[in-house]
């Protein structure tokens, strides 16, 4: 394994006997080393083998800026949810994930807080993600010694299913459509509530965020289901209206929805259409 370029004394780029280029890390595996020496293989901690290029070359990039010990800790939490959730990742979480777990580190040390909005969906939609979220933030604190918020198990979450999306052949085919069907949904609730919608709330976000959860959801046949119908019961009654949208959309989608995947719709279209502020 040949060194082509030094980031600084633990991270280097190499290529191995294949001509495969190879980001390398381990402490001091850079130090006083030159392109073209080998490397030395007892110094190897963690080696990164990004397929996609654009991924590669924006990861390069990263590591200019950010330090060796925050790419190390991506690492060990990629790999982390990998093995938890069992599905393959995008080349690019590797990129995405570090940058922003940077970012979040400087906001933490300057004192600002970034709240998540959507962190009641993930925590009911994908259980398994925020799990991983929040070994992280133990991965973290242990690490960096910085205590973060649930919110960033949230963000964390949202990184991995993302991560998993972008690695599906099929999803840039379906985006059309997808939107399409969102934008018919956002139609039959303009229309039966004869009112146009708060495209700047957070409402607003949060139901178009579980709208594409929700055709995740489908394509990946993974299905919602409530324990006992009791709640649905309750926001039938005290949210007429919106359940009665909801079966429209239901009837438009042409598909049977769970009793779950019925509740929520539900709230979702009553928030969305609720005058409030935000």
């Amino acid at each position: 394994m040949i060194i082509q370029k030094i980031f600084n004394n633990n991270a280097i780029v190499a290529k191995d006997s294949q001509r495969q280029e190879l980001v390398v890390m381990g402490r001091g595996i850079g130090f006083k080393k030159n392109m073209g020496d080998e490397v030395e293989k007892e110094l190897i901690e963690k080696v990164f083998i990004l397929k996609q290029k654009e991924a590669s070359e924006k990861f390069k990039l990263l590591l200019e800026d950010v330090p060796s010990e925050y790419v190390s800790l991506c690492y060990d939490i990629i790999e982390y949810g990998k093995n938890m959730l069992g599905v393959p990742l995008s080349d690019y979480i590797y990129v995405t994930l570090t940058d922003h777990i940077f970012n979040t580190f400087k906001m933490h040390d300057d004192g600002i807080r970034n709240p998540n909005p959507l962190l009641w969906e993930i925590k009911k939609i994908y259980p398994k993600e925020f799990a991983v979220g929040l070994k992280a933030l133990e991965f973290i604190e242990d690490s960096a010694g910085k205590k973060l918020p649930e919110d960033e198990a949230g963000n964390i979450a949202l990184h991995l299913i993302n991560a998993q999306l972008s690695s599906s052949n099929s999803r840039t085919s379906d985006v059309a459509g997808q939107t399409q069907k969102i934008q018919d949904i956002l139609n039959i609730i303009k229309y039966t509530y004869n009112n146009n919608l708060d495209e700047q709330s957070i409402s607003f976000e949060r139901f178009i965020t579980h709208l594409r959860f929700f055709f995740q959801r489908i394509h990946q046949k993974k299905k919602m289901e409530l324990e006992d119908d009791f709640l649905l019961r309750q926001v039938k009654a005290k949210y007429k209206k919106a359940y009665s949208c909801m079966l429209k959309i239901e009837k438009y989608l042409n598909t049977g929805l769970s009793d779950e995947e019925k509740l929520y719709l539900t709230i979702h279209v009553h928030r969305v259409t609720e005058r409030q502020t935000e």
